[in-house]
């Protein structure tokens, strides 16, 4: 079939970035926007913009129906959610293609099978993905302490339908574990109204590796190298590396064939990201989860590859098959991401809605920057603070990060406070550029970056 146009049920830089996929490849776009962002750039940029619903995000971007409607009325023939609000939920997809419309993603089932992290575990194991030793769902909390012997301590609570840290608690001593079990259960019944947990062993000291995946769901599953998402705050990934740094061959290897065999197992189609915790002595990883959606540091991949993910992603939609082979697939330099949000490092990273007075971003061979941010726009207190992602791409890690340095010494806003400054002290740092990191750097060296926030305990597999 023939995509003719695409509603963007998203906001923000990744609605900018689906409308420049979509106008590469002839397609027009219908941009849906809350009254929030009625003046936005994506607005603007798209061939039409319709209000689906005011400002709380409950009432535009997560209204499902409205947006599905919005979608019809427009004469759109798909709908891509890009990332967050409604990118990974199964019913939404569904209800998509009930209607009629294609969804620019994986199908329903695939998201279901790995949106729940005891369902994905089963998949993995059938698989022959290596695992962190772990358990099946949890019943009691004597269920708990008796499984709690055979895998031993550090242990995590984790929460079946979770994501992004919540309905997690890291438990290192048996005294420890009835508090962690009713926290982290109270946590994931707030949060996904399920509060279904299981155990998993704790990797400690670990680097946070991710292998990208595409598929046309018709046979070809490829993946397109690997990325190292090693530096995050509050399980916040801050910068992201193109390719993985570090690895051994054999265990890179390793990384992008059980990448490839799970995608393969359930009949993966779209973009997709298979994330694995690498073990602090680098000679062993473990599966985590599977994102289905694209994900924000997709450009560190595409820079390195040269394949635009996201209109890839709408080919594959429109039913065609991918025109590559594994080996058509090369790796070309190395490629950093920044994400630079409106948010005040000393201020334990609060949020800084406002206008922008001032917005002057840098440029240059290998620099690239994805943004909805302008002068005179109002950052929102509605979503997600991020402005931007600046990325840069170098024949090597060591340019790279000299790029990246100097990128961030060019950029200027006024109006809002950003995490720029915070971003350049960690850049800066001699452990940083020399590799030394894992998923607990960032935050326990966090004050030395000009920054507050309270430590977690937490770091290691805890995606």
């Amino acid at each position: 079939m023939t995509l003719r146009r695409v509603f963007i049920a998203n906001r923000g830089e990744i609605a900018v970035r689906v409308i420049r996929a979509a106008r590469s490849l002839g397609i027009e776009t219908v941009a849906g926007v809350s009254e929030a962002d009625r003046h936005s750039m994506a607005a603007r940029l798209a061939d039409r913009a319709v209000v689906i619903g005011p400002a709380p995000a409950a009432k535009s971007y997560l209204d499902g129906a409205r947006i599905v409607a919005a979608a019809q009325g427009t004469g759109c023939d798909a709908i891509h959610p890009g990332y967050g609000f409604l990118s990974e939920n199964a019913a939404f997809a569904a209800d998509v293609e009930a209607a009629g419309l294609v969804f620019v993603g994986p199908t329903p089932d695939n998201i279901r099978a790995m949106g729940n992290k005891l369902e994905a575990r089963r998949l993995a194991i059938e698989a022959e993905v290596p695992l962190a030793e772990g358990s099946p769902r949890l019943h009691s909390v004597e269920e708990a302490r008796e499984i709690a012997g055979t895998v031993g301590f550090p242990l995590l609570f984790k929460a079946a339908a979770g994501g992004g840290g919540r309905g997690i608690r890291i438990v290192r001593h048996l005294d420890e574990l009835a508090a962690a079990f009713a926290n982290a259960s109270s946590e994931a019944q707030a949060a996904f109204g399920d509060n279904a947990l299981f155990i998993e062993r704790y990797i400690e000291n670990a680097r946070h590796v991710e292998v990208q995946v595409l598929s046309d769901g018709q046979g070809t599953v490829l993946h397109l190298g690997a990325r190292d998402c090693s530096l995050q705050r509050r399980y916040q990934k801050m910068v992201e590396e193109a390719p993985d740094f570090g690895l051994t061959p054999s265990l890179r290897e390793g990384l992008h064939e059980a990448a490839v065999t799970l995608a393969q197992r359930i009949g993966y189609r779209s973009a997709g990201t298979v994330e694995f915790i690498v073990d602090r002595d680098r000679e062993a990883f473990f599966f985590l989860e599977m994102n289905t959606r694209v994900q924000v540091e997709h450009p560190v991949t595409e820079m390195i590859t040269g394949i635009d993910i996201v209109a890839a992603q709408l080919r594959i939609a429109a039913g065609e098959r991918l025109d590559l082979s594994q080996a058509d697939i090369g790796f070309r330099g190395h490629a950093i991401e920044c994400r630079i949000n409106a948010e005040a490092p000393l201020r334990n990273f609060a949020p800084t809605p406002g206008r922008i007075t001032r917005w002057t971003m840098p440029g240059g061979f290998g620099v690239r920057i994805d943004t909805h941010a302008e002068a005179g726009w109002l950052v929102s207190p509605w979503y997600d603070s991020m402005l931007a992602k600046l990325i840069v791409h170098a024949p090597d890690r060591a340019q790279a990060v000299a790029r990246m340095t100097a990128a961030l010494a060019e950029i200027q806003v006024e109006g809002v406070e950003t995490t720029v400054p915070f971003l350049r002290s960690v850049i800066s740092d001699p452990d940083y550029q020399a590799g030394r990191i894992n998923t607990r750097w960032l935050e326990a060296a966090v004050e030395r970056f000009g920054a507050t926030v309270p430590l977690s305990s937490q770091g290691g597999n805890t995606g």
